[in-house]
């Protein structure tokens, strides 16, 4: 009887480049925490709470990490740049004083971040640098921070938990494609959802600034909730017809 090996598959580490880009952006992190101490007078808790996010951030980078690729990346560097400011406004929802103190630093911050969405992916391209990682690294990063700027609507009373919906959304969606393996299908490219995104996003701003106010915000972020919705309803039904048509073409192939 011939001898039988089973051969586990051993995890892929990045390469020890990867991982002093990550420490040199955890060093940053730091740095810019520094400032906001000594000009802002942020609270120490801040130091902690953004290392933490910050390893969080980086270990699901590693975790994720294709194999055979050895370095960042330049498309990759800049989304790193943008995930400092996410990480640092996630790290201040544990101090809501300091936010409502603070409005135009908060906005600012985002503004930051939101200003360097769309810039990794033309480094991508005109660096010849694309990767599936990075697409998914820069869809993820975004997705988060959607939720993070929710929860700063909720923190800085401009509306109730409700809005958590819009942040929730996306996360509802690929959970429930666990159990109807139809919703996971790929969609087209739709001019209509990157509308609704942008649409969302740029709410979010503006209800972020501190001349916006209830009971304003409330009817623009409920304007964006039920836009977004639609933008959902749509893709579901769009997937469910592709569903029972894939179901109606294998049945009428079994009766001939």
């Amino acid at each position: 009887m011939s001898e039988q090996r089973i051969v586990m598959r051993q995890p892929e580490w990045p390469a020890s480049s990867v991982l002093r880009e990550l420490l040199i952006g955890g060093a940053g992190l730091m740095l810019l925490v520094g400032v906001l101490h000594l000009t802002y007078m942020a609270p120490a808790l801040l130091y902690p709470v953004a290392g933490g996010v910050y390893l969080v951030l980086a270990t699901i980078m590693m975790w994720g990490w294709p194999a055979g690729q050895q370095g960042l990346g330049w498309a990759n560097r800049v989304t790193l740049t943008r995930a400092l400011p996410i990480v640092l406004l996630t790290a201040m929802l544990p101090l809501p004083g300091f936010i409502n103190e603070h409005h135009l630093l908060v906005f600012g911050m985002a503004l930051t971040a939101l200003a360097l969405d769309g810039v990794d992916g033309w480094v991508a391209r005109h660096a010849h640098c694309e990767s599936r990682f990075g697409a998914r690294l820069d869809m993820e990063l975004d997705a988060f921070f959607i939720l993070m700027l929710c929860l700063m609507m909720v923190i800085q009373d401009k509306a109730g938990f409700w809005i958590m919906a819009i942040g929730a959304m996306r996360y509802l969606f690929v959970a429930a494609a666990w159990g109807c393996s139809w919703l996971g299908e790929e969609l087209p490219v739709s001019y209509r959802r990157k509308t609704i995104c942008v649409w969302q996003v740029s709410t979010l701003m503006t209800c972020l600034t501190p001349w916006v106010t209830p009971p304003w915000s409330n009817l623009a972020l409920a304007l964006a909730l039920l836009l977004l919705v639609i933008s959902f309803a749509m893709d579901i039904v769009y997937l469910y017809r592709g569903a029972v048509a894939r179901q109606n073409c294998t049945f009428n192939r079994g009766r001939r």
